[in-house]
């Protein structure tokens, strides 16, 4: 069976970034835009971000267009939005689909390990320090609702 340690992904310059990177941290993937009515998390998960990450806790943001177009923009302005309106310091990818035949690799085995299609931005799917895929969380789910799933993980 695939791990999460398994996949590689492109950072905003480009570049293959190797997930294995982040072997021993807990971490929280999600699919964000910065036109959506749940954009203001980006101000909850930079919150959790500082609170933890010096315990070994990650972001990984991947911007996605899919939802109605809400993440338009290269991935720099998408960068830019989110470092001047939210003060966002955690990993910031690039632009991918979530769902459909030209979705990342990623996303196709996040979905295998907690089942079902990504339904809108701001999915957020919790990994623990082994590379498990322990828990998925929908949009209306505020990061701060999931600050007790992360605590018990670090």
């Amino acid at each position: 069976m695939a791990s999460i340690y398994d996949y590689s992904v492109k950072d905003m310059e480009g570049k293959d970034v190797s997930l294995s990177d982040y072997k021993g941290k807990v971490l929280l993937i999600v699919n964000t835009a910065t036109g959506c009515g749940f954009t203001p998390q980006y101000e909850g998960l930079e919150a959790l971000y500082r609170k933890y990450k010096d315990q070994g806790f990650e972001i990984l943001d991947f911007p996605c267009n899919q939802f109605f177009g809400q993440a338009p923009g290269s991935d720099e302005e998408i960068h830019s939005f989110c470092t001047l309106k939210y003060n966002v310091s955690f990993k910031q990818f690039h632009k991918i689909d979530v769902n459909g035949k030209n979705e990342d690799p990623l996303y196709t085995f996040l979905k295998e390990q907690k089942k079902g299609r990504i339904k809108w931005n701001f999915a957020k799917f919790l990994v623990d320090r082994e590379g498990n895929v322990v828990d998925r969380f929908g949009s209306m789910e505020k990061p701060s609702k999931i600050e007790p799933k992360i605590m018990e993980l670090l």
